[in-house]
């Protein structure tokens, strides 16, 4: 019998999050991204529908990967300035690996280096704002000037 590794949970960093149950090693796989496929514009008209969290991870092709469709708790990942995995893409699939050593209870975080069409403003970086806390925190979920990292 295989033990989980992973847990979703409420987060103190913002709603629910991912957490190490067992001891994840630098460089291990953690979970694969799941979910629909899909069109930016198909997700983002489902995303005005649906209230809440938004739960889409872009793939450098121009699709998305849906994971309010068929996902999984990888949907739950944070951001973090300083995080401790990576997503690697590979095709349509997008896989979690560990940056570091990850104890039992910590978070596990990415960086999102999100990117807006068009000038950010002020409500715009109200609307990204980082709450991680890390030091280094640069206070929003964007990547630098507004384009992804």
């Amino acid at each position: 019998m295989r033990l989980r590794r992973i847990t979703a949970r409420r987060s103190p960093v913002h709603g629910m999050g991912l957490f190490a149950l067992q001891p994840i090693a630098a460089g291990e796989r953690v979970i694969e991204y799941k979910g629909e496929v899909t069109s930016w514009r198909r997700a983002a008209a489902r995303q005005r529908a649906d209230a809440g969290h938004t739960f889409v991870f872009g793939l450098s092709n121009g699709r998305v990967i849906d994971g309010s469709r068929g996902g999984n708790s990888a949907r739950y990942l944070n951001h973090a300035c300083a995080p401790n995995c990576e997503a690697i893409e590979t095709g349509d699939r997008v896989f979690i690996h560990a940056l570091a050593t990850i104890a039992p209870g910590e978070e596990l975080f990415i960086n999102y280096g999100l990117s807006v069409d068009g000038a950010v403003t002020d409500d715009i970086r109200a609307q990204y704002a980082c709450h991680c806390g890390a030091p280094a925190c640069r206070r929003t979920m964007l990547g630098i000037d507004g384009q992804s990292l």
